[in-house]
């Protein structure tokens, strides 16, 4: 079975997360939220140091519900740094909270932070083929676009390349490389999932 080159076969929490997760179209906004908070976590760190502690976010973030961390506090903030599970850094857990409510007010504005997001790829994935590690990109065009909005926005921790590889994780891109057994089941899905709800819509 052919993966993408760099998953680690002797972290088996990587490797289900490649499997299952990395590089599926995600439309649900708390889900989104919480790659948005786990991506930001993760600047000038390894994804698998975040991967091991996201249970332990999931606890200390209200389960990622942006309205419960936008109400966070001195109280709640200063719990949070001394929670060995998480982070403990005070711009990354402050962003955090920030970045919170910045999302309830594009929800506000867009109806779902899905919406708002999702236009930067033209609501479709961006399919990339890629065949070695030296071919992956670090930023596009399109992150470049979206993290300039996400900072006028207000939010932190949102520079192009965190912006991007949270792109890659909810499935704005699909990056498994060619031959990964995980990319044309990924198209696939789309695909089936679009042919149903043109559809529905009688077109």
């Amino acid at each position: 079975m052919k993966r993408c080159l760099g998953v680690d076969l002797r972290k088996p929490d990587y490797v289900e997360y490649h499997d299952k997760e990395w590089g599926v179209p995600v439309h649900d906004d708390r889900t989104i939220f919480e790659f948005l908070t786990l991506e930001a976590a993760q600047a000038g760190l390894s994804w698998y140091t975040v991967l091991r502690k996201r249970e332990a976010y999931r606890k200390a973030f209200a389960d990622f519900d942006p309205q419960r961390v936008a109400r966070y506090g001195k109280k709640q903030i200063e719990a949070l740094l001394k929670n060995p599970g998480i982070i403990r850094n005070r711009l990354k857990v402050h962003a955090a909270v920030n970045n919170a409510g910045r999302f309830l007010e594009v929800q506000r504005e867009f109806g779902s932070f899905d919406s708002y997001i999702w236009r930067f790829v033209d609501g479709k994935p961006i399919v990339n083929r890629l065949k070695a590690l030296k071919d992956y990109p670090a930023t596009s065009r399109e992150s470049d676009a979206l993290s300039k909005d996400l900072k006028q926005r207000g939010f932190k921790f949102v520079g192009s390349t965190i912006v991007y590889a949270h792109m890659q994780a909810t499935g704005m891109v699909n990056d498994h490389v060619a031959g990964c057994f995980r990319r044309q089941p990924i198209i696939a899905a789309y695909k089936n999932k679009l042919n149903e709800a043109t559809s529905r819509a009688g077109i």
